[in-house]
């Protein structure tokens, strides 16, 4: 048996970490090659790009990349690139722009733009005794950090506030430094971290130096210094709202108040269970991630803060809700989240860049409620299609390309399933049965 270990695979050229990877790891080690570097951008320059964003970086995994055209946000047009891979997904997006473009679109509201960020250290004293120089200390702390901080306020943002919060009462000497940050059109992730591990040392010279103070409260150890991805001041509130009356033609066979009524109930489902609150909130975020995606954001610090936001009150909930009063339907989505239009990826990357020309370069504002409507819409389509037709409806007739894929049907046999299939109920069990059909009908002819 070979030793599949290594030392120093990082300092390997891409080539020899291919080689590498598929001797040990592959059974067809040519084709696994093969495969790796077809997806390469035929533009050494571009891919180079591409290399950099990662560590022992093979190739490029393909997404599709979709538009959803049509969403009304604030009175004005977008069509809204998505990355995402699940079957239905962009169509829903688009299917719910469109219905809402004629009954007055999304609205959307900035509540606020300020990050936190924080330093969490062991100190054997409480607040109280910290008290009496704590505003001398924020002033140091502002005069240090300044050369870090200064790019940023010529931009009209900074840091904004600083905190000490004495938390000894959960864990033996552990108090925190709370900060919270303005970072216009960056999503400042590096700016914050930066300026919050430099107030670490900050404090502890402070400290050190402190005359004021007792020796035994001199000493302070650092236990970290990092940004907080949960944002509940950076937040986008996005809904829709129209008469009932409006809704009658929201789905076949059913009139608006009856569907409206039936739309509440589910979202009211959503908010007392919190198993459907997940799936719930998974279609939410289907629209969010996918355009998050798409603009070179972080997706990952997008969904760990909108799921905490989801469970703030003790109880993980609904993100969206729904209120049917004076014949009139509203649904709203409120949602932390922190975006960016300038730094990391969005300029880099050579797709994100697009979309955000796509979307006419939005500053991070306008980004953040352009997204937070995508999900909204995600949103009502899912739970649009849930309380009428059923959700797999939808969603199986958009699978039904990638299961005549699997199953390696030629062109003539996928055209006569899809046509098949416009009025038959899609499932890879019908779908192989009717393939199968063809081909006995086919060697009977034969």
């Amino acid at each position: 048996m070979h030793d599949n270990t290594i030392t120093g695979f990082s300092k390997l050229t891409k080539d020899e970490k291919i080689s590498w990877v598929v001797n040990h790891w592959t059974d067809q080690p040519t084709q696994a090659a093969q495969i790796l570097k077809s997806f390469w951008h035929q533009e050494d320059d571009v891919q180079k790009v591409i290399d950099g964003f990662s560590e022992n970086t093979l190739t490029n995994f393909v997404m599709p990349f979709g538009i959803a055209p049509n969403f009304k946000v604030n009175e004005q047009i977008y069509a809204v690139p998505m990355v995402i891979e699940e079957s239905s997904v962009v169509a829903a997006a688009s299917s719910a722009a469109k219905f809402w473009l004629n009954r007055g679109g999304f609205e959307a509201k900035v509540i606020g733009t300020v990050k936190e960020g924080q330093v969490h250290f062991s100190w054997p004293g409480k607040r109280e005794q910290i008290s009496p120089v704590l505003d001398h200390l924020c002033a140091f702390l502002r005069q240090d950090s300044a050369h870090l901080t200064a790019n940023m306020e010529k931009r009209g943002g900074g840091m904004l506030a600083i905190e000490w919060l004495d938390l000894s009462h959960l864990e033996t000497d552990y108090h925190q430094l709370k900060v919270t940050f303005e970072t216009c059109d960056s999503m400042g992730a590096n700016f914050i971290n930066s300026v919050l591990e430099q107030l670490g040392q900050s404090l502890k010279t402070f400290l050190k130096n402190e005359s004021g103070l007792p020796q035994h409260l001199r000493q302070v150890d650092i236990i970290m210094a990092i940004l907080s991805n949960y944002t509940p001041q950076c937040a986008v509130k996005a809904s829709v709202s129209c008469p009932v009356a409006d809704l009658d033609n929201a789905c076949e066979g059913i009139d608006g108040m009856a569907f409206a009524k039936k739309f509440q109930k589910a979202v009211r489902i959503a908010e007392i269970d919190p198993y459907r609150a997940t799936t719930h909130n998974k279609g939410i975020f289907n629209g969010i991630d996918a355009v998050v995606l798409a603009t070179g954001n972080d997706f990952r610090a997008v969904e760990a803060c909108g799921h905490a936001h989801a469970a703030n009150s003790g109880t993980y909930s609904s993100l969206s809700h729904c209120d049917l009063s004076d014949g009139m339907f509203h649904f709203w989505l409120e949602l932390p989240i922190a975006l960016g239009t300038i730094g990391g990826l969005t300029r880099l990357h050579p797709l994100a860049k697009l979309s955000l020309e796509l979307l006419g370069n939005p500053t991070a504002e306008q980004l953040m409620q352009i997204i937070v409507c995508t999900g909204l819409a995600q949103n009502f389509a899912a739970v649009r299609s849930l309380t009428t037709t059923g959700i797999q409806k939808g969603h199986m007739k958009m699978h039904l390309q990638n299961i005549l894929n699997h199953l390696g049907a030629d062109a003539d046999q996928q055209e006569l399933a899809r046509k098949h299939f416009e009025n038959h109920t899609v499932s890879f069990t019908a779908v192989r049965s009717f393939l199968d059909a063809l081909t006995r009908e086919g060697t009977n002819a034969g």
